[in-house]
């Protein structure tokens, strides 16, 4: 066998959430190998779905402004009843994270722009064609064995791996062995696309036809998706089949002979999650962690959650600024939110894909009633019942009378704001790749009261401080200066944030959640404190 090549980080698996997941490690600056056993990326329908928060863990890997040239953003989804009434329509205006919470693209169009993007950086490599073998692991790091497209077998040394080969994946059921909790649905489902558009529809539309319940969609550059569930008795092999397919699209399609049909393949809904996503020096993200069903658009989305909240506590452990014992929280914070998300997407399958025709009539009779309620329409056209991650961890600041812990764990909003130079950005563009301390209208680390020290440490751990002011406050011409980088509150959602919550500074990690946050004159020790429970 070959000698060992060394990095920092070892990902197994070039899918979208395993090339995230480098891209972001390379914005930190930490060496990363990705192996990959396809030689390409595959071809063949699979997500659709990226929302606010995705948007946002591109936006920090300095990929989302080419990701969105092949988006369709802001795209509604329907709900329709029984006999093709819309019950339901949601289409959230909120941008609180500084972009749309639906938007559409093609996974395949995405993962070839996240691997370009991989270019950027010398230190992080992507190998394809290689297979992993087996995966051991010390108190020093992991050794991985591999095979190459021509069979030779080499070994991989490296600090940390991460497992992002799929539901079916090596890590977990070979290596790990962890189990992979959960429950496979019975109803299998076959997806069709063609090219060329046939419908003016540019929604997603659930229809919930007992007779056979479907999925409709419109996809970037004139595709279009269909969804149906198959029945007990329809093989899926057959169901592929091209006189089979064109059967199932007749009855939506006026001309579907003319259709050009490029992609079918059968899929089986699945619900389940990972014992552990942290096992020593091993970690799972994206599918080998936990696989969703696809009614709320939420499998993906959750993989790049995993890939945001996982990079940086890799990279400050790596780069010695954070205690090792903390990679633990990964686990803490992602796996309940999972199963929460896992448990919404069960629950809208089994109401809206109802096959008795008693059940869905009273379905479609409850939600036809209920849909004029302007609190409740507001609730669903606004996806409040989309569950938000709030963190209990060792990686946040919690119990502590000074601070406040209603706040912490939750994901602070992005807005627009203006350097001192006058150029508006978006505010995770200004606080980078680091954490970040954000006061408000106030001084929270006064030189000529703090400890230098205090200042010395939060250099070192990699956290910046800003200053935010009202836009336009202070006079014409005059620059505002301050302990730290001062910035305008250019949209005045800052403004309207922190007079809302009542507090002076909040602590941001650089996921964009909320670390720490308090009243100003609370800011030093609650700092101090917050350093020596994670630092290094």
């Amino acid at each position: 066998m070959s000698t060992a090549v060394q990095a920092q980080v070892l990902i197994i698996g070039a899918g979208p959430v395993g090339v995230t997941l480098a891209n972001l490690l390379g914005t930190y600056g930490i060496s990363t190998l990705i192996i990959e056993r396809n030689l390409d990326v595959l071809d063949y329908p699979r997500a659709v779905g990226i929302d606010d928060e995705a948007l946002r863990t591109f936006q920090s890997a300095g990929m989302a402004d080419a990701i969105v040239r092949d988006v369709i953003q802001n795209v509604p989804m329907r709900m329709y009843t029984a006999d093709r009434r819309c019950f339901a329509e949601i289409q959230p205006t909120t941008r609180e994270f500084g972009w749309y919470r639906r938007n559409l693209f093609s996974q395949p169009l995405g993962e070839a722009t996240l691997r370009q993007g991989l270019q950027r950086f010398p230190h992080v490599e992507l190998r394809s064609g290689v297979e992993l073998l087996d995966l051991v692991q010390d108190e020093q790091g992991v050794l991985a064995t591999i095979s190459d497209a021509h069979g030779m077998q080499s070994y991989l040394a490296a600090q940390y791996a991460v497992g992002c080969d799929g539901g079916r994946s090596t890590v977990r059921e070979k290596i790990l062995k962890l189990p992979y909790e959960g429950k496979t649905h019975p109803a299998k489902w076959v997806v069709i696309e063609c090219d060329g558009d046939p419908l003016d529809a540019p929604y997603t539309a659930l229809h919930c036809e007992p007779q056979r319940p479907y999925v409709c969609l419109a996809l970037p550059y004139g595709v279009r998706r269909w969804e149906f569930m198959l029945f007990p008795g329809e093989d899926g092999e057959q169901m592929l089949a091209p006189a089979k397919v064109r059967e199932l699209l007749r009855e939506h399609v006026a001309e579907v002979d003319a259709l050009n049909i490029i992609r079918a393949r059968v899929y089986t809904h699945n619900s389940r999650v990972a014992g552990s996503l942290v096992c020593g020096r091993i970690c799972l993200a994206g599918d080998a962690a936990h696989i969703t069903p696809p009614w709320i658009g939420q499998g993906l989305n959750a993989g790049l959650r995993d890939a945001f909240n996982l990079a940086w506590k890799l990279a400050w452990v790596l780069q010695g600024r954070m205690k090792p014992a903390l990679l633990a929280s990964y686990h803490d914070e992602r796996h309940a939110h999972v199963k929460a998300m896992i448990d919404l997407a069960d629950l809208f399958g089994a109401v809206l894909s109802q096959k008795n025709r008693l059940l869905a009539w009273c379905r479609d009779k409850f939600f036809l009633a209920i849909r004029d309620i302007p609190r409740v329409r507001d609730y669903v056209l606004q996806m409040k019942f989309k569950p938000m991650p709030s963190f209990h961890s060792q990686a946040v600041m919690q119990g502590d009378p000074r601070n406040r812990d209603d706040l912490v764990g939750r994901m602070f909003l992005q807005s627009l704001v203006e350097t001192g130079e006058g150029e508006v950005m978006r505010l995770d563009d200004l606080c980078g790749s680091r954490f970040t301390l954000l006061s408000w209208r106030c001084d929270v680390l006064p030189a000529a009261t703090v400890d230098p020290d205090l200042r010395r440490r939060m250099q070192v751990f990699g956290c910046d401080y800003l200053q935010g002011v009202r836009s336009r406050s202070g006079a014409r011409g005059v620059p505002l200066t301050g302990s730290g980088t001062v910035i305008q509150d250019h949209e005045n959602k800052l403004n309207a944030w922190f007079k809302e919550k009542g507090v002076d500074w909040v602590l941001l990690r650089p996921d964009r959640f909320i670390a720490a946050a308090g009243r100003a004159d609370d800011a030093p020790a609650v700092m101090q404190l917050f350093l020596d429970r994670v630092a290094c």
